[in-house]
């Protein structure tokens, strides 16, 4: 009933998370009157397309002007704003995992968090969302504000690490196939399709390590004391994540490469042998143009032998050819 009341407000979740990492649902109309008490944190998600989500953010969310065009602005990159009052404003990037959609066109969620309560705003579904309402199903959620944009960072990171390992295993398997059958000709398609994936996921992941690094650096009053460590490592898990894509670039283009190569050193050999044959045949093929002129005094023209004679002369032209190229180690 709740989330059929909270749709048509364009609210996708709303928990009241107990602190024990369980959490309970509320109703839009809770909303109005609740009172968080010490230990509790609140956890909004809201669809950034609906418009009752645009008026209840500018008019009922207590967020101030600044704050509301910022999450609400129609193009965004992954950032971090800090406000005054230990408040922030976190915009992160994660994989488009949604049926029919290309991964690395990339779904963004905006959180506004402080201390006792976090909104977030989104555009498509979210996986990530999704793994943490298992999390509270299952008691093992998060206990406060900040584990909340933590886990959820984490889990957004999670979803690239399995696209990355995806990548890699495709390029494995056609390093494989090229190197075992030298007549095994890529998709190029294909691998241009992986490259750019490569470029585009490394594009918008890349401004989000620097803001796992922020965040571990400038500690928050409303941190547990373990977050910073935590936001460290997915700052080096992304750093990792990012190599591994570059590392995913530069082995396509050497697979291209390897079968660009390949392709011309085909081409080469096979010129070359249509250069042998031509140059075998040149000779005789001048000597037939030359006897098949139509003027008197050829030789043998009279002869009844003059065919196998001319026949042998020119065996003997490709034989005395063939002892010289190889001669000269052409063949």
């Amino acid at each position: 009933m709740f989330e059929e009341e909270n749709a048509q407000w364009g609210l996708v979740i709303a928990l009241l998370l107990d602190g024990k990492g369980g959490a309970r649902n509320l109703a839009r109309s809770e909303l109005d009157h609740l009172k968080v008490q010490p230990g509790e944190s609140l956890w909004l998600h809201w669809d950034r397309s609906h418009p009752q989500t645009q008026i209840w953010l500018r008019q009922a969310s207590g967020l101030n002007e600044f704050s509301c065009d910022l999450l609400l602005e129609e193009n965004t990159r992954p950032r971090l704003v800090t406000l005054p009052d230990a408040q922030l404003l976190l915009f992160l990037r994660g994989v488009n995992l949604n049926p029919g959609a290309e991964p690395e066109d990339m779904v963004s969620v905006r959180i506004f968090a402080e201390a006792q309560r976090v909104i977030s705003l989104r555009l498509r579904s979210l996986r990530a969302t999704d793994d943490l309402l298992g999390m509270f199903r299952e008691g093992r959620g998060p206990r406060s504000a900040s584990e909340l944009i933590l886990y959820l960072a984490q889990a957004l990171t999670e979803k690239v690490q399995a696209l990355v390992s995806d990548l890699g295993e495709i390029v494995d398997g056609e390093e494989e196939k090229v190197d075992a059958d030298e007549h095994y000709t890529p998709e190029h398609g294909s691998i241009l399709q992986i490259r750019r994936r490569a470029a585009g996921l490394r594009r918008f992941l890349a401004p989000q390590r620097e803001i796992y690094a922020q965040l571990a650096r400038n500690r928050q009053p409303w941190f547990c004391d373990d977050d910073p460590d935590y936001w460290n490592e997915l700052n080096n898990s992304l750093t990792r994540y990012l190599e591994e894509l570059e590392l995913t670039r530069e082995r396509v283009g050497l697979v291209l490469e390897a079968e660009d190569r390949r392709l011309n050193e085909r081409m080469n050999r096979t010129m070359y042998r249509f250069g042998i044959i031509t140059g075998i045949f040149l000779p005789m093929s001048f000597l037939t143009g030359l006897l098949g002129i139509n003027v008197g005094g050829l030789p043998g023209a009279s002869n009844p032998h003059g065919f196998w004679i001319a026949c042998a002369v020119m065996v003997a032209v490709a034989l005395a050819q063939w002892w010289m190229f190889r001669r000269l180690r052409w063949v």
